[in-house]
């Protein structure tokens, strides 16, 4: 399933120059230009405006250069990856970056210009749009790295845009299984009644109505170095259970495993770079359906850890299912343990689709986070585990609530609850991940997206010692 990217040329290509310029630099490019480069920018009134392009004629009538309007630095703010819209825009051929980007700008630069190559064509193959253009890597430039975060980049994608009827439990593990014979890790799995006897009450609990059947996934590689595990909701659709989401909101629940396609793409991103670390990756891979044996409101069920959980509201299932794997992950206390779940709308009404909230205790890990979001433009924000808010999960008849009445503060709740599975792990963040792009954007196609993971790609090394 997972595309292969073609976006730059052999060194030796030759190419055409793309100058990549600002509006506030576009009176200083043009002194240095040719009088006939001039006379055309002017001629067809180029300001540089943000995502502008303008092709240059030679003598010929053939196309001496590109150039490329990145805007002022207002418009400039607010787009990311901008070398994608360009790629998007230009004609095809063969260009090398004549002008454009500082050196610590081009990472996210040209990954922008590689995922502009994406789409999802598997229902309508032959809708690409035809060749795209191709770019020279700059030198200095480590395009492998920027090539394996595109490829991981692009398995997220399509995991998250696959329908549900394409892509669930099974089919996630079939994916799973896939990433271990090609980077030499293990794979354990754990089905239907057995979550029961091997003590995974809330994933069974979650899973048990639907034809197909619930498991947990259990990804191991690697045999030296700190232990990191990655745990992502595997919710491969949600109708709400019992508690059945209006329509509306049912629309796009096949994204409700974007947590674990998101780990996921981490996890590839991690064994191509070829860590020295003890990665773990554990996955509940459910359906939540509605049938004679759905859960229902008011039951109480004992988590793997021993505290009891009250469900009061079956569609806020996907906190169970996460609660199961992080005491399991917790058990091997690991030197750092990231959760990764599609799991609140309350998210999107703080920060929208694009910002994606964080909560951790750890500071240095919060501050590393925030500052690899800025770099790698991943945007993420930390968020409180709000000690007063405790009590609002907990319902006086059991240890635990899996949906607090009142509406408030539904993401802080969230995180709280999981907080209560994790007590030995060094570090630990949960990531309350939306994983869609609502339309489409530079780089960023209008449908499944990663969020996160190029961040904590770029955290997470010094954070356990492997620099």
């Amino acid at each position: 399933m997972r595309q292969s990217l073609t976006a730059f040329a052999a060194p030796e290509s030759a190419s055409l120059p793309l100058h990549c310029v600002t509006a506030e630099g576009l009176g200083d490019w043009l002194e240095q230009q040719p009088e006939r480069v001039r006379t055309w920018i002017e001629a067809v009134g180029f300001r540089a405006g943000s995502g502008a392009m303008v092709s240059v004629p030679d003598a010929a009538g053939g196309l001496a250069m590109a150039v490329f309007g990145l805007g002022d630095a207002r418009a400039r703010s607010r787009v990311r990856m901008q070398l994608g819209a360009a790629r998007a825009k230009l004609p095809a051929g063969t260009y090398h970056l004549a002008t454009g980007f500082d050196a610590h700008e081009l990472p996210e630069q040209l990954l922008g210009w590689l995922l502009a190559g994406y789409r999802f064509d598997r229902f309508r193959p032959g809708t690409a749009g035809g060749d795209m253009a191709m770019l020279k890597a700059p030198e200095g430039i480590d395009i492998r790295r920027i090539e394996i975060i595109a490829a991981a980049e692009c398995l997220t994608r399509d995991l998250i845009n696959t329908p549900a009827s394409q892509m669930g439990p099974e089919e996630l593990e079939t994916t799973v299984l896939a990433l271990a014979e090609e980077f030499e890790a293990q794979v354990s799995v754990t089905y239907g009644d057995d979550l029961l006897h091997e003590n995974f009450p809330l994933i069974h609990a979650v899973g048990r109505a639907a034809d197909r059947i619930p498991r947990l996934l259990d990804l191991r590689w690697g045999h030296e170095g700190p232990r990191l595990t990655l745990v992502g909701k595997g919710v491969c659709f949600d109708t709400g259970g019992l508690n059945i989401k209006p329509g509306a909101s049912m629309g796009l629940m096949k994204k409700d495993m974007g947590g674990a396609a998101t780990v996921l793409g981490l996890a590839m991103m991690i064994m191509a770079l070829d860590w020295k670390v003890r990665l773990r990756v554990l996955i509940p891979a459910v359906e939540n359906a509605i049938s004679g044996s759905a859960m229902r409101p008011g039951d109480i069920v004992t988590a793997r850890n021993g505290l009891t959980v009250e469900i009061n509201n079956t569609d806020a299932e996907g906190r169970l299912v996460l609660a199961d794997a992080l005491a399991l992950a917790d058990e091997e206390t690991p030197d750092a343990l990231i959760c990764m779940a599609t799991l609140t709308g309350a998210a999107r009404v703080a920060l929208g689709p694009d910002v994606v909230p964080f909560y951790t205790d750890d500071d240095p890990l919060a501050e590393a986070l925030a500052g690899a979001s800025r770099a790698e433009a991943d945007p993420l924000w930390r968020m409180p585990f709000h000690e007063p808010y405790e009590a609002m999960i907990e319902p006086g008849i059991a240890d635990l609530d899996n949906a607090p009445s009142g509406g408030m503060a539904g993401s802080i709740t969230a995180a709280l609850f999981l907080r209560r599975f994790v007590v030995r792990a060094d570090r630990f963040a949960h990531f309350d991940v939306y994983g869609w792009q609502p339309k489409d954007a530079p780089g960023r196609a209008k449908g499944g997206v990663g969020q996160g993971a190029r961040a904590l790609l770029a955290a997470l090394p010094a954070l356990l010692d492997l620099e």
